[in-house]
Parts: C-alpha cells; structure tokens; sequence
C-alpha cells in the first residue's frame, strides 16, 4: 500500500521502446505474454506495458496509457529499472529521450529559469553536466532580465554555453540509468 504521503505519479503517454510479440525469452511456461518496454513521456519513467490482443507495436510509436480508454495497451505492469532493458530498448532510449525533450522544451527551459539553490555550497544549475560555477553565474545573471525562451536563446545569451538541449538529455539519461544523487527530471 501507497503511504498516504506519498503522491502517485501517473503517465499518460509513452515512447514505445521495444515490443516483444513472445514475451521475455527467460520467461517460462505456456502462458507468455507479449510486452512492450516504454519511456513515459511527461516523468520519464521506464515502463512494462502489456498491449491488447492483436495489436503490434513499433519503436517510437507513441501510445497512450492514461486513465481513460486506451486502444494498444491492455495495461502497465510496473515500473522497471534501466538494467532490465532489452538491447534494442537501450538503444533507443536516447532517441526517444530526444524526442520527449524536443516535444516538450518550454518545460526544460523553465527549469533553467525557476532552478533555485540546493544548498549554501550547491546549485540545481550545478547537477547539469558540463555546467559549473561560471555557467551557472552567467545563468543567473541573464536570466534576471529577461527569462529564456528557448534553448536557442539560452545558448545565444549565455557565451560558451555547451548545447543546453544535450545538457539536458545527458542529465535525463544519467538519472534514468541511476547514476544520480538527485533526481531533477525523471520521477
């Protein structure tokens, strides 16, 4: 059981990833099951989905999973960790984590906007790679101004800045992958 303190973090869409028509090979007995390991778009979680008789799935198929009437998947089977992955779903995490970015840049952007200090030593801006301390100041600075539209306008206001939407897809991919102390974009 949920404690209730804890909020239940939905998805309502996701990235097909990889769909397996017979199920894991590992998996034993008469009674396999097709699947489909998938990226959540809005919480970047990594999902097992069970798709509904009949239908077939392809790699960055995007299919929704939400609350109401679903017309591929039949439902979630949970949550799984970056390790259980198929090859072929681990190659196209990054494309997909891409894609998501890409469809949903104002969020991204906002973060670069609204990131706030951890603590007296340590800033949200810091846990981006490739951003230390002069970055981060340059950040700060520009965006006091005026807030950032765009990584295109991220980029071209802050001198020397590395690509901020790589920036980003790198971080997304670290935390997915469980390399991270904190967790910035993936619930």
């Amino acid at each position: 059981m949920i404690p209730p303190t804890e909020k239940v973090i939905r998805e309502e869409n996701a990235i097909i990833l990889d769909y397996l028509p017979y199920g894991y090979s590992t998996d034993q007995g008469a009674m396999k099951q097709a699947i489909a390991q998938g990226l959540g778009i809005s919480h970047l979680t990594l999902l097992e989905l069970i798709p509904k008789k009949d239908v077939h799935l392809q790699p960055h198929q995007e299919v929704y999973i939400g609350e109401g009437k679903r017309d591929e998947i039949h439902h979630i089977k949970g949550k799984i960790e970056h390790d259980k992955l198929t090859s072929t779903a681990e190659k196209e995490l990054k494309h997909a984590v891409v894609a998501a970015v890409s469809k949903d840049e104002t969020r991204f952007v906002e973060f670069f906007n609204k990131a706030a200090p951890l603590s007296m030593r340590m800033h949200q801006l810091e846990l981006l790679p490739g951003l230390g301390k002069k970055h981060m100041w340059e950040v700060i600075n520009e965006r006091k101004g005026k807030p950032f539209l765009s990584f295109e306008d991220l980029k071209a206001r802050v001198k020397l800045l590395p690509d901020p939407k790589q920036i980003v897809v790198k971080r997304i991919m670290s935390e997915i992958q469980g390399k991270e102390k904190y967790q910035i974009f993936v619930k």
